[in-house]
């Protein structure tokens, strides 16, 4: 074989070489992309499963929250995600997230509202509010979250649904009253939320793809 074969068949083999390395990359960053895709995925479904229950009481649906969810827009025009919670394929209660303003900030939680409009279970998922104070809200930090459990509005009253400090049935926190304020009203606004949607949302129709 000549001298300039040889350079010609060395280069076909380095080039060679060179794209089988490029290719075994690209196929082992797209295996690992998508196992990390779909751990994120998991983890991200585990954690909103997890929020879900904790606003119901044990035992109180036995359906997949996370199959039976529908999308609706608020006053605001703002798309609200409803899973909702059934036993023997009746819906019992609605599950959905709502948020208000706090005094540091954007307060975020998720409620259960069941079918007669009485809240189940209420928990706040982020907030920024003074640590000591508004961190209160949080049901690892105060049992205070569990005061609206079994209340609605035809119960208390309307003008009832605020804090002690605004002639509601609601505690306040001391130094604090701006963060339990904010809660109390965003949860209001999510009974109310529920009463000019409850037709659609407890219509018992059946998700797409089963439960």
């Amino acid at each position: 074989m000549s001298a300039h074969a040889e350079r010609l068949n060395a280069v076909w083999y380095q080039g060679a070489s060179l794209g089988l390395v490029a290719v075994s990359i690209t196929v082992a960053l797209a295996a690992a992309y998508t196992a990390s895709r779909e751990q994120v995925a998991s983890a991200i479904e585990n954690d909103t499963r997890q929020t879900l229950e904790q606003v119901l009481p044990p035992g109180y649906s036995d359906n997949n929250l996370l199959k039976d969810v529908m999308e609706i827009r608020d006053a605001s025009g703002e798309a609200v995600s409803v899973y909702r919670a059934r036993k023997a394929g009746k819906v019992r209660a609605v599950l959905f997230a709502q948020h208000g303003n706090g005094y540091s900030g954007r307060i975020d939680l998720i409620m259960a509202v069941d079918a007669e409009g009485i809240v189940q279970g209420v928990r706040v998922t982020h907030h920024t509010e003074t640590p000591g104070l508004g961190d209160k809200i949080e049901e690892t930090k105060n049992d205070w979250i569990h005061r609206f459990e079994g209340k609605s509005i035809a119960s208390t009253g309307a003008e009832r649904w605020a804090v002690k400090k605004d002639g509601g049935v609601f505690d306040q926190f001391a130094g604090a009253t701006i963060t339990p304020r904010a809660v109390v009203r965003t949860v209001k606004g999510g009974l109310e939320f529920f009463a000019q949607h409850r037709d659609q949302l407890l219509d018992g129709s059946q998700p797409k793809g089963g439960q």
